[in-house]
């Protein structure tokens, strides 16, 4: 058995240093023995065709309760979100089938087609708003639009009133960060678990047409179908994981087409192309590079004289397959015009995102509007010098600098 040291620690720096050690971590072997935060040893598994291999294997499991010896729920503070949560993001079985069939249905192809109206209401607000903006000085391109639309459009479907939604956001974003102090992550939790439950007693006393009502009158009218503690977590998973992806899908196809302008051209001398677009860029740029947790519930050989062990924790590296050279031809290319551009950004298996078709909605809606309305749009500064999210699990920037130049409107 290869069982290199788990003194590999994963990096929270983010930006190039998250591809290439994720790149490293793939060459190194099929599954390779990290160090996270709080002292959490976890094997790393980075390459597509074992990933898939492990989540569709039965003895792997994301319910740690279930499947961890000794598991005590709280006892990592960074972990709570993504692993002691009572949401279908990590339960299996027939609570997973439960859970997801109460919202499922707001995600079916032709519920997501029928939001597209109120997406191009947010995209041309935030459009107006941005034409508003006078000089020629920059914009944060990422909180003015690529973070606007999708946290604005879930905002909405989930009826969260507007004088909650600035904290509420920043908890989210909080999260995504790796590395940081114990306290500090169960401050944030602590944060989350109040804002939910903020949002359940306004919709409790102010119900309404939008999701958090309709979940909410499912648990009080069937406790057995959601439980109260299912209802605050699946609101912490609906609306901190249904943004996320948007944003950085938006803002990283963004800057690689002001990057590669020939491919800018290509695509609005053919709309078509957007699809292209946000495929490249989801393979190229997926929004999340590791995903805790999952463990072996007996011993798995991977290959490579390589065996989990059962009770071992695994962290997916889902964003390292669409990097794969193995794969990909010119992997660290955008390349709008390749041909074979599989990736692994939304996950794999019954846990595959959810919200996939809502956050392809909102590039395809954002996207072309965002050029149509600025065609002299440019960076502000150059790629190397964005401040990137400082996390092993997020892959995004924290601001995106533009130059609008002058709106189509008026030239």
């Amino acid at each position: 058995m290869t069982d290199l040291d788990p003194g590999i620690t994963l990096d929270s720096t983010g930006g190039p240093p998250l591809h290439e050690q994720a790149d490293a971590l793939r060459q190194a072997g099929p599954a390779v023995r990290v160090r996270l935060p709080e002292d959490v040893v976890a094997w790393s598994v980075t390459r597509g065709d074992v990933i898939k291999k492990l989540l569709s294997h039965p003895a792997v499991s994301r319910d740690a309760k279930q499947s961890k010896p000794g598991y005590q729920p709280g006892a990592v503070a960074w972990l709570v979100p993504w692993v002691d949560a009572e949401s279908m993001f990590n339960v299996e079985g027939r609570d997973h089938t439960r859970l997801r069939r109460l919202v499922g249905p707001v995600f079916t192809p032709r519920r997501i087609d029928a939001m597209r109206p109120r997406v191009e209401a947010v995209v041309s607000e935030l459009l107006d708003a941005l034409e508003a903006h006078e000089g020629d000085e920059p914009v944060d391109l990422r909180a003015a639009f690529a973070y606007a639309v999708p946290t604005r459009v879930i905002c909405d479907l989930f009826g969260v009133p507007a004088a909650q939604r600035p904290a509420m956001l920043k908890l989210f974003d909080a999260v995504l960060a790796t590395g940081v102090a114990a306290e500090d992550a169960a401050a944030v939790n602590h944060g989350l678990e109040v804002a939910m439950r903020e949002l359940i007693e306004t919709k409790r006393n102010q119900p309404g047409e939008d999701m958090t009502s309709l979940l909410l009158a499912t648990h009080e009218e069937s406790g057995d179908r959601l439980s109260e503690q299912e209802l605050v977590d699946m609101l912490k998973l609906m609306l901190g994981a249904g943004s996320g992806t948007s944003i950085a899908l938006i803002g990283h196809a963004v800057t690689e087409l002001l990057l590669h302008r020939s491919q800018l051209d290509i695509v609005l001398d053919e709309p078509s192309a957007w699809s292209d677009v946000i495929e490249e860029t989801l393979r190229l740029h997926p929004s999340v590079m590791h995903m805790p947790m999952r463990w072996a519930t007996e011993d798995i050989d991977v290959g490579e004289g390589v065996v989990i062990r059962a009770g071992d924790a695994m962290i997916m590296g889902f964003g390292a397959p669409g990097r794969d050279p193995s794969v990909h031809d010119a992997p660290d290319t955008f390349d709008i015009r390749r041909k074979e551009r599989s990736h692994l950004a939304f996950g794999h298996g019954i846990h595959y995102c959810l919200g996939a078709p809502l956050a392809r909605l909102e590039a395809a809606v954002a996207l072309p509007a965002l050029f149509d309305r600025f065609p002299e749009l440019t960076l502000a500064s150059p790629p190397r010098e964005l401040e990137h999210l400082h996390s092993f699990i997020g892959n995004d920037v924290t601001t995106l600098p533009v130059r609008l130049g002058r709106p189509s409107r008026q030239a």
